[in-house]
């Protein structure tokens, strides 16, 4: 027991002494916040224990020289031409204001080797903060303008994030509403989809309607959109034509075979008798059985009904920007439909479990024309999808 309490005692030594250290090399490496985040979460545990009391002398050291440090970088950036200096203030001040919260907690933190509470000096920053969030939120909008005023896609889209940006820190900044909405709008490649029937068949409209509806598709992001038909004032930047070229249907056909079945199956047991009728006995003097078998057998007719449908075609994806084709890819799907159904003459036990799902099926009417190509139409969906998740 003795020998149990020393290990748990050392290992509870060596892993203080092991979080000081490195406390002590973050703080040596300027790694301030680092620092002050490990001696706060042992703090947070236990402040009055005594193995914590480095931890107090760090953070009080930590502290100052991480309010020291970005105080400087401050001033300096006050007095600098640097490119988003507003708001590397803006988050400077809010790393100081930060540090604040995350320490006063758990103040007054005595240190028994300093001999008195450690010292931190907190600033109210509320000012500072609200000044350079108006600063940064400036400049946000500034640079959103000038990425907007570019008139590019990637630049409509660069002045939507800034916008939003803007948006989150001042809420109803000036018209950011109604820019959100704008930019919003001229970034989003706006895409047009048809279907063009060159097979001299009428298509069902629900088919057409089906495959136009690219809502089901799952394929709009936030910078895409499908449309089936052109709005007024549309700029459209690219084009989806599915070209229908053959639809070619089979005529109905009925398969008919007759297939034999024969089976040996067990049909009980009795007693075994030698060739003198006499029964035949064990070591022990009881009767033996053996195993009775029979055979049965069943002539299977079987019909199979057969429809099918093929469709070929292409999808055709353009740029309209440059009047282009980028993609041509060819598009197939077949549909068949088939009905097995059976009777039979002779013994049912001969039959297999196929053979009875068989017999329990009816003969049902072929599908018309119609349902074939629209059937065919929910592979050719699947199959439109796939292409067109390559291209979006």
């Amino acid at each position: 027991m003795r020998a149990f309490l020393f290990t748990i005692v050392a290992v509870l030594v060596l892993s203080a002494c092991s979080s000081v250290k490195r406390n002590q090399k973050f703080i040596a490496e300027g790694d301030y916040d680092r620092a002050i985040d490990l001696a706060v979460k042992k703090l947070q545990k236990d402040k009055y224990a005594e193995k914590n009391d480095e931890h107090i002398i760090l953070l009080e050291e930590a502290y100052k020289k991480a309010v020291s440090e970005d105080t400087r970088r401050i001033n300096f950036l006050q007095k600098s031409n640097e490119p988003n200096k507003t708001r590397s203030i803006y988050f400077l001040y809010k790393r100081l204001e930060d540090r604040q919260f995350q320490i006063r907690p758990l103040l007054p933190l005595y240190s028994s080797s300093l001999g008195r509470n450690a010292s931190f000096k907190f600033k109210d920053y509320s000012n500072e903060i609200i000044a350079a969030k108006e600063a940064y939120v400036a400049d946000l909008y500034n640079e959103a303008l000038q990425l907007k005023n570019r008139n590019t896609i990637e630049d409509f889209r660069k002045s939507y994030y800034l916008l939003c940006d803007i948006d989150e820190l001042h809420p109803n900044y000036k018209n950011v509403n109604a820019l959100l909405d704008e930019t919003r709008s001229l970034g989003t490649d706006f895409v047009l989809v048809s279907l063009n029937n060159k097979t001299n068949q009428i298509i069902p409209n629900r088919l057409e309607r089906d495959l136009l509806d690219f809502n089901t598709y799952g394929l709009n992001n936030f910078w895409t959109e499908f449309h089936s038909e052109r709005q007024n004032g549309r700029n459209y930047t690219y084009a989806i034509v599915l070209n229908l070229r053959n639809i070619a249907i089979s005529p109905e056909r009925i398969f008919e075979r007759d297939e034999k079945r024969n089976l040996r199956i067990k049909e009980g047991w009795e007693y075994k008798k030698d060739r003198n009728g006499n029964f035949i006995l064990d070591e022990d003097g009881n009767k033996i059985k053996v195993d009775v078998y029979k055979n049965v057998s069943a002539l299977l007719h079987v019909t199979t009904q057969q429809k099918s449908v093929l469709v070929n075609g292409n999808v055709t994806y353009r740029d309209l920007l440059s009047n282009q084709t980028i993609e041509n890819h060819p598009l197939t799907s077949e549909f068949i439909f088939e009905n097995i159904f059976a009777t039979f003459r002779g013994d049912r036990e001969a039959l297999s479990g196929d053979d009875l799902q068989f017999i329990n099926n009816r003969f049902v009417p072929f599908p018309t024309n119609e349902q074939m190509v629209f059937d065919a139409g929910e592979d050719l969906k699947v199959r439109l999808k796939e292409i067109l998740k390559n291209e979006f």
